[in-house]
């Protein structure tokens, strides 16, 4: 088992340019179901969704719940990581519906050409990146490659790509049916990443469907520096 492990990280340790394919372009919607401004920005980022070479990530945050409406989604570790972004991006508060591109540029999701702009800019600025591999159903290696100072973070995102449909009862979208897609449902920190080859357990999935995003990022609300999807994951029963 050691010498298969060095094996692995020996083949990650190769030159980021040997990768198969670029990173996606990391698309991170911050909304809540009780946002008047969110319901129509769904259906631009739901069409997002299918576009080739981007990913994109619900994220529902709760501080607008007070407004009437509790969102069905929401966890606090959402707008926490929301909120990390507010001094890289040069914020002085949250806001939804907010689109944050690989960590590193921002705009309201209602403006659809600025974000069609960014996009483009992401895509074109996207530099070889360390190789990310995930090995059977519990670990994830990452390569080599150039780290920030500091290191960075190894993130496991989990979401779910159906189709979801919220009935707005209360608040601001009272009486609205809200379809969302690519809903987070789970987000964890595996660890800390130096460029050098690194292997990390990954916790059992713990809802069925779930797709799974491993994001690694300079920390403190910093760029994304490589993403990873992988196949859809099914619960322990």
């Amino acid at each position: 088992m050691i010498r298969a492990l060095l094996a692995t990280l020996c083949l990650l340790a190769a030159p980021a340019a040997a990768a198969a394919a670029k990173p996606p372009v990391v698309v991170e919607f911050y909304t809540a179901q009780g946002c008047a401004a969110c319901a129509g920005a769904n259906s631009f980022v739901n069409g997002l969704a299918d576009r080739p070479g981007v990913v994109t990530l619900t994220f529902a945050v709760d501080y607008w719940d007070y407004l009437g409406w509790e969102d069905t989604f929401a966890l606090p570790e959402f707008a926490e990581r929301q909120r990390s972004y507010l001094t890289p991006l040069s914020l002085r508060e949250p806001y939804t519906p907010q689109l944050v591109i690989n960590g590193a540029l921002e705009a309201s999701a209602v403006e659809a050409d600025k974000v069609e702009a960014l996009l483009e800019q992401a895509a074109v600025a996207r530099l070889p990146a360390p190789d990310i591999q995930f090995i059977g159903p519990r670990r994830v290696d990452v390569g080599s490659g150039p780290a920030p100072r500091g290191g960075a973070e190894v993130w496991l995102v989990r979401y779910d790509p159906r189709p979801r449909e919220v009935v707005v009862r209360r608040g601001e979208n009272r009486g609205q049916t809200l379809t969302q897609r690519n809903v987070v449902r789970e987000i964890a920190r595996l660890g800390q990443w130096r460029g050098r080859p690194t292997a990390y357990a990954v916790p059992e999935a713990k809802e069925d469907g779930l797709e799974t995003l491993l994001i690694v990022q300079a920390p403190k609300g910093g760029k994304i520096l490589a993403a990873m999807p992988r196949q859809t994951l099914l619960a322990r029963p």
